[in-house]
């Protein structure tokens, strides 16, 4: 791919110069050196577990590590491992990890940061819950701020579930390098290939608003019901095929959710990126050229599986009870290691379009459960053995994978199939989730 033209500027003028810019800085070549991890919690009042949550008793608790979009003025200070704090719009708490050069570093900063938060929560009464989906409360927007409230139309245009998972659900976001040029295509392709199996055995959220929904991830669900340019799964890629192009392509060809200005951020339906920079759509916030820092936010506002921002970006997990968190960082970073991914890949691949299934079943599905209990076993042999500094796990991380790969994944469980004392009043199984909303993936 050759730029159009080579802007210096930061303006964009044509398509090839806007497909040029999303190649380059959305797969960073290089060996994989870095991780990070995002992970988030929905909080509640335990006596009170229906009520919303008190954005001033938030903010009184994260005191210096309050995020700008609950307090422009804040400094928003980094935890003492070097983690910083979000919160999202339905105001789920998140900590996005300093990137770490070691497993260990990483499990060290996360764990004592997610420690250091929890314990400013609970002192103004607010508590994270188990869950990735919230069992009781209705879907409900906190943050009023220009982006969300175009993601609320926009996603309200399609059904409920847009809001559901914007405001009702969390994750474990992983963050991986890209890897060399010459194994970026192999990396970004187990990475999905995986993601139906980590998707089932990780699941964590079976109640949703009240009600079971019959899906192991209601999280995952609320995805798939989304618009699929969006928020898909891309197809299965063909020998010889360059993931950043495709992502490229795919980038300009989906439609703006909105464009950051003054006033309203909302465009007009159905706008491409490709047309703003085409010059097919002139008026209000578009009534000017884009730049890069626009097509930058504009890949911000897709939600895929996999998301590439320079690193790979792992968002298909639900989030995590305790300390969990740690283990889908740790069992991606082994089964994308050039030693065992041959294996990974081929357990992989018969289940490798299983998105539903696993949202819907988790490890009841037979082929997926037979793929966990291949690659779960595997991934602690890998970081058992070290000796790289990412695939060498901590000890207590390491037995804890082993007990959840006896106890756990080998039975065909998964986190959703554990009882939790706060879904004893959930009503009766209500599929939310009906089949004609899920969309195939984007071609």
């Amino acid at each position: 791919m050759t730029l159009d033209h080579q802007s210096t500027d930061g303006v964009l003028r044509t398509v090839g110069e806007a497909e040029a810019y999303v190649a380059s800085v959305c797969f960073k070549h290089g060996p994989p050196a870095l991780v990070g991890v995002e992970t988030e919690w929905m909080l509640h009042r335990p006596a009170d577990p229906a009520a919303p949550v008190d954005l001033d008793a938030l903010r009184a608790a994260l005191g210096p590590h309050t995020p700008a979009s609950l307090d422009p003025a804040s400094h928003a200070t980094p935890l003492p491992g070097g983690g910083t704090v979000t919160v999202e719009p339905g105001g789920q708490v998140e900590i996005s990890s300093a990137p770490a050069a070691s497993l260990t570093a990483l499990v060290d900063d996360l764990t004592g940061d997610a420690a250091h938060l929890h314990h400013l929560l609970a002192r103004h009464g607010l508590h994270p819950h188990a869950r990735a989906a919230d069992p009781v409360r209705p879907a409900r927007r906190l943050l009023d701020l220009p982006r969300y409230a175009a993601m609320e139309c926009v996603f309200d245009g399609v059904g409920p579930h847009g809001r559901s998972g914007m405001c009702s659900t969390s994750a474990v976001q992983v963050s991986l390098d890209a890897g060399p040029a010459d194994r970026i295509a192999e990396r970004w392709a187990v990475l999905h290939e995986l993601g139906p199996v980590l998707l089932a055995a990780f699941a964590n959220s079976p109640v949703q608003h009240g009600r079971r929904t019959g899906w192991k991830s209601s999280r995952q669900a609320c995805w798939l019901s989304l618009d699929p340019v969006r928020t898909a799964p891309p197809p299965a890629p063909t020998p010889g095929t360059d993931p950043a192009a495709l992502w490229a392509r795919r980038v300009l060809a989906t439609p703006l959710l909105c464009v950051r200005g003054t006033g309203s951020w909302a465009v007009p339906a159905g706008v491409t990126f490709a047309d703003w920079v085409s010059g097919l759509a002139r008026g209000g916030v578009l009534d000017r050229p884009p730049t890069q820092a626009d097509l930058d936010y504009h890949v911000s506002t897709l939600f895929p599986p996999v998301r590439p921002q320079g690193y790979l970006e792992v968002r298909y997990v639900d989030g995590q009870p305790g300390q969990d968190w740690a283990l889908p960082a740790a069992v991606l970073l082994a089964l994308t290691t050039d030693t065992v991914v041959d294996r990974v890949r081929a357990a992989c691949e018969p289940v490798r379009d299983a998105w539903v299934a696993a949202a819907r079943d988790g490890l009841d599905h037979p082929g997926l459960a037979a793929a966990a209990a291949e690659v779960f076993p595997l991934a602690h042999e890998v970081l058992g053995a070290g000796p790289h500094p990412l695939t060498t796990a901590p000890g207590p991380l390491l037995d804890r994978l082993r007990e959840v790969t006896e106890q756990r994944v080998l039975r065909g469980r998964c986190p959703a199939d554990e009882a939790d004392p706060a879904e004893r009043d959930a009503g009766p199984v209500a599929d939310p989730f009906p089949p004609g909303l899920y969309l195939p993936a984007p071609t």
